[in-house]
């Protein structure tokens, strides 16, 4: 007769056997998380749905708006280096040499995405932001120390060094509020690409202001300083809420599966034509001030006055596109921006008619800035966001490179009707760009009255 003893001890030890049977069956994704005791935080695989709000979603959206300030808004004030560099330090240069600063600043940068954002996808923002704060605060620096008339310094330091550090921070800042926001994600972009556009006022008042004060290197100095601040604040409060995964290999860096999906394919041939054309008015506005009505008093402020209606131009049409659909609205807003090209520019010659082109240009223009990444993580897997948006930017990046220096070929001597020639051109690229995308929108949804 068996010993009931025994028979508990046998019952006690299957109990056992199934309880670590059952925790094997469960598998749990481990993040180690620096702290003062090295403790471990358990976190799943798949943090779920986006909160679409709450106090480190608004945090990292804020700190991400730093960073926009502190890259794409240095991009958008070239306006105000061209400028000076035309009349001081680059004179002996050519109009079409020097607007290549500008176009290699954003070849560079976009180029740069389409290795960052699978970099990206996998180890999240953690050592790309404080990499790009060191890397784009001491361009700044080496361009204040550059001599005139020696234009390879400027890009080398502009163009070349200041936008591969800038794209580290860039693209992740913009990618990483996709993965905190969901229904409002056009609004959180525009938020941040809005702050985009303030870098585009403040930095040439700040110029217009110190250069004839304190010249041009204490000057740039100072927004080293300002870069370099407002990098260490994001990097605080820009949090993650995905794991870690591998780096893919080498060869699967740059996501050309990505144009397998014929909506992305076809939507980033609408955009390149776009870009060839959009950053035109922003670089050659204050020059077509000066051709049409002499230097005014508000001459230098053309740029400032673009950009500010820009900032509106990213917020507000990125809180209707969460509610009326995102490519609805980049199609509606790009064809309207090559019609007030084509039509009010073209026609202004007084002051006030180039006042109101800068203005409402500025606010037509900005959602195709702020629309893009929305655009694109709308139709993207959620773990290929940042691989997508890089390979967007990387492909834009030649047209970015050859749309100015195009535009600028046309401007020979500083004359309206040399200007009247890049207006047309500007304009017929927009137009061509607004149908593509058009066509896009068209491979998401054939019916024209839906959110889409």
């Amino acid at each position: 007769m068996t010993d009931p003893s025994d028979l508990e001890i046998e019952l006690a030890q299957l109990n056992k056997l199934n309880t670590e049977k059952r925790k094997s069956d469960v598998t749990v994704q481990t993040t180690v998380v620096p702290s003062a005791g090295n403790r471990v935080r358990r976190a799943p695989a798949d943090p779920g749905p986006p909160p679409d709000g709450g106090l480190h979603a608004w945090l990292t959206v804020f700190g991400a708006s730093l960073i926009a300030f502190s890259t794409f808004g240095i991009v958008n004030s070239f306006g105000a280096f061209n400028d000076f560099y035309r009349a001081q330090y680059l004179s002996n240069a050519s109009a079409t040499l020097v607007s290549m600063i500008g176009a290699v600043q954003v070849f560079i940068l976009y180029i740069s995405a389409g290795f960052v954002g699978p970099i990206f996808d996998a180890y999240g923002p953690k050592y790309l932001i404080p990499a790009s704060g060191i890397t784009t605060s001491f361009s700044l620096f080496m361009l204040s120390i550059v001599k005139p008339h020696h234009i390879y310094q400027q890009f080398l330091c502009q163009s070349v060094l200041f936008n591969i550090g800038a794209a580290f921070g860039y693209l992740p800042a913009m990618s990483i509020v996709t993965h905190w926001f969901a229904k409002r994600t056009a609004y959180a972009l525009g938020i941040v690409l809005g702050t985009a556009s303030l870098g585009g006022i403040i930095i040439p008042i700040m110029m217009n202001h110190l250069i004839p004060t304190i010249g041009f290197g204490w000057t740039v100095r100072i927004i080293a300083f300002v870069v370099f601040v407002f990098y260490a604040i994001a990097s605080v409060t820009i949090r993650t809420r995905r794991p870690r995964k591998p780096l893919p290999p080498l060869l699967h860096i740059i996501d050309l599966r990505a144009f397998q999906d014929t909506r992305f394919a076809v939507f980033t041939a609408g955009a390149w034509l776009t870009i060839m054309s959009v950053f035109n008015p922003f670089f050659q506005v204050g020059a077509y001030g000066i051709a049409a009505h002499g230097a005014d008093p508000l001459t230098p402020y053309l740029l400032a006055i673009m950009c500010a209606t820009s900032i509106a131009g990213r917020v507000l049409p990125g809180h209707i596109a969460d509610r009326l659909g995102r490519f609805n609205t980049i199609v509606v807003s790009t064809a309207i921006s090559s019609i007030l090209t084509l039509s009010l520019w073209y026609s202004s010659t007084a002051e006030t008619n180039v006042v109101v082109f800068a203005a409402l240009y500025g606010f037509a223009s900005g959602p195709f800035f702020s629309l893009l990444p929305a655009c694109v993580a709308q139709i993207s897997p959620p773990d290929r966001i940042g691989a997508r948006i890089g390979m967007l930017f990387a492909t834009l990046s030649f047209g970015a490179l050859a749309g100015t220096p195009i535009g600028g070929l046309f401007i020979r001597e500083i004359t309206v009707a040399n200007f009247q020639h890049l207006i047309l051109y500007t304009g017929c690229f927009g137009l061509a760009g607004s149908f593509v995308l058009l066509l896009a929108r068209l491979q998401c949804s054939r019916r024209l009255l839906v959110a889409v």
